[in-house]
């Protein structure tokens, strides 16, 4: 071989090594598959998505959308595309396994596990509302650096709950703030604002009766220090999001100022003049209909537990329990489970009542505060709740998509258009013919970038 051989040789290689980095680097298209973009506009059939970087640069009809110069073109025909779903109530690090919320499970290896179950299940954003510790805030930044991947942490700090009452978990005093006066819940509220935190959350229950509850004097002033603070994430005043049960706490709260009731009332049926006080103080209302569904569900079998969907994301010893005749007898003699089922009940019937109402119904599980709360799959389930509810595909799609960006203040996703950070999932079937195709995931782009499947 000669020199000139040579030398031609290695121009080649060197040729297909840019071509790679080019197409590597360069744009994808995924086209030819119905688009359902999060807005609540009317899907887009034979659609296409061109993706640069970790954005959405273009969007529409597959046979008017550009391709760029060497991008990849990714036939979708027969295929829906949905935003990547976005979680504003769960929490990270509490649980492990089948071990239910200890200070011990909170590690980075246990977060990031969970982090990446959330993306496998096309949940790519979440709201871990409350119960972190500080450490979170350098996992974040880690993720900003792209050196931790799952889904995007957003955080509401440690949050305030009261002496011997909610969160009822053995926590360590990192995790959560107790106050016993109205200057301690403001000096609180001071500390957490320093770490940047995108929310406060309050717990404002008494757990059927067998706890203290936060008084509406500190509960008044946390809300009033945090909206007194400028929230460095988002440029605006600091929101605080609240755990509730009674329709009377939530609407002391809703005149207090609270921008977001983070749990469904489920005492008793809505009233017209909790609706009105919602919408005139433009408060988000966020269900967790699978919270009080899970304290009881897997007693009863449901088919859904058999599918894979499911059980890929249950630890065995957990799925082996749930099985056994022993926890379905167990689950009889409780005395909470017709509480809970009466719980579920009103919710379903609140959610609808708000919706109609034009209330804003954002999305979340609370998945991860227990382990029957299963983190990924649990906010596909919310999905088949709120249509069970009333609400239709469409809408269901809505709320956790569009309505949650706006109400964690992540204002760059949860629609597919131009200039929108690239979180999709694509799916096998269309979910406004049947909500539960939301589980049939074909691909997952996060960040413009393709991540596994369940």
């Amino acid at each position: 071989m000669g020199y000139r051989d040579e030398l031609e040789i290695c121009f080649r290689i060197i040729c297909c090594f840019f071509a790679a980095t080019h197409l590597l680097d360069g744009a994808t298209v995924l086209t030819g598959a119905r688009i359902i973009d999060g807005t609540g506009r009317r899907p887009l059939e034979n659609g296409a998505v061109v993706i640069e970087a970790n954005r959405i640069v273009n969007i529409g009809p597959a046979d008017t959308v550009g391709r760029p110069p060497g991008a990849e073109i990714i036939d979708l025909n027969g295929k829906t595309i949905i935003p990547g779903l976005i979680s504003a109530h769960t929490h990270l690090g509490l649980c492990k396994g089948i071990i239910g919320p200890s200070p011990e499970n909170y590690t980075r290896q246990n977060v990031q596990q969970q982090l990446q179950q959330y993306e496998r299940y096309g949940v790519l954003t979440v709201m871990s509302l409350g119960v972190n510790k500080d450490v979170l805030y350098a996992w974040r930044d880690e993720q900003r650096e792209g050196k931790l991947d799952g889904a995007d942490i957003f955080t509401a700090d440690r949050g305030l709950g009261v002496q011997r009452g909610a969160p009822p978990f053995p926590l360590f005093e990192d995790q959560v703030y107790r106050p016993a006066s109205v200057e301690e819940a403001q000096a609180d509220v001071r500390e957490s604002a320093t770490r940047h935190p995108d929310m406060i959350k309050i717990w404002i229950d008494d757990l059927f009766g067998k706890a203290p509850k936060m008084t509406p004097e500190i509960f008044s002033a946390v809300i009033e220090q945090a909206h007194a603070i400028v929230n460095e994430a988002h440029k605006n005043k600091l929101r605080v999001a609240a755990h509730i049960f009674e329709l009377s706490d939530a609407k002391a709260l809703v005149k207090a100022g609270i921008d977001i009731i983070a749990h469904s009332v489920r005492d008793k049926p809505v009233d017209t003049e909790f609706i009105d006080s919602m919408k005139t103080n433009r408060v988000a209302y966020i269900p967790t209909l699978d919270l009080d569904e899970s304290q009881y569900v897997y007693a009863e079998q449901p088919a859904w537990m058999q599918e894979p969907f499911f059980t890929k994301a249950v630890d065995p010893a957990l799925l082996e329990r749930w099985r056994s005749p022993l926890y379905a007898k167990e689950m009889q003699a409780n005395p909470n489970t017709a509480k809970n089922k009466a719980a579920a009940i009103t919710g379903q019937h609140n959610v609808k009542v708000l919706f109609d109402a034009g209330v804003t119904i954002a999305f979340g599980t609370d998945s991860g505060a227990l382990p029957t709360r299963i983190q990924g799959f649990a906010e596909h389930r919310e999905l088949q709740l709120l249509v069970q509810a009333g609400l239709s595909p469409t809408a269901a799609i809505v709320c956790a998509t569009k309505n949650s960006a706006e109400a964690i203040g992540a204002t760059d996703r949860g629609t597919l258009e131009s200039g929108k950070q690239a979180d999709l999932v694509v799916l096998n079937g269309n979910p406004l013919e049947d909500i539960r195709n939301t589980t049939r995931i074909y691909m997952i782009y996060h960040h413009g970038k393709r991540v596994s499947e369940p």
